[in-house]
Formats: C-alpha cells, sequence, structure tokens
C-alpha cells in the first residue's frame, strides 16, 4: 500500500512539473491563442497558475529584471516537497 502511494506521490509531481515545462517551451512559441495549439495553451495556463502564482508573488518582491523566474523555483519546490513527503512516507 505505502509502495503504490510512493507512486502515485512521484508520478503526480512528474506530471506538475512536465506541465511547467511544456508551459515554458509553448510560451516561446504559441503566437495565435486562438490556434487549435494556443487553446491547449490557455488550458495548460489555467491549470498552473494555481501553482505559480504565489511564486510570482514572492519574486516579485526581488527585482529579477526581464526575466520570470517563477516556473523554475515552482519546478524546485515541487521536486523538494515530493522527495520529503516519501522520504516521511519511507521512514514510517
Amino acid at each position: 500500500m505505502r509502495g503504490i502511494l510512493i507512486y502515485a506521490i512521484y508520478l503526480f509531481s512528474n506530471i506538475l512539473v512536465a506541465a511547467l515545462v511544456i508551459r515554458a517551451l509553448m510560451s516561446w512559441f504559441v503566437r495565435d491563442a486562438y490556434s487549435p495549439v494556443g487553446k491547449i495553451y490557455g488550458a495548460l495556463i489555467r491549470f498552473t497558475d494555481p501553482i505559480v502564482d504565489p511564486f510570482r508573488r514572492f519574486l516579485s518582491r526581488f527585482n529579477t529584471g526581464m526575466f520570470d523566474f517563477s516556473l523554475l523555483l515552482a519546478m524546485v519546490v515541487i521536486e523538494m516537497v515530493a522527495n520529503i513527503i516519501i522520504r516521511l512516507l519511507v521512514i514510517f
């Protein structure tokens, strides 16, 4: 039972990180919001915004210039939290 829970946490964190990576890559290439790819990009933004917005608000306190590191910080925090939860499950 514990192995299934660990695998589910691992899989969920990987899906979230993959969605953030795809969002970052699509932001460079999608220009038309009304194209089919643009609609997928919009759905991906709506899916990942609740994760990214707190990090964007936190990083707005610092002067990062024209760079938005909120996606990178979200990915790092997701991986860290998943690893901590998995380690706690293995210990107990």
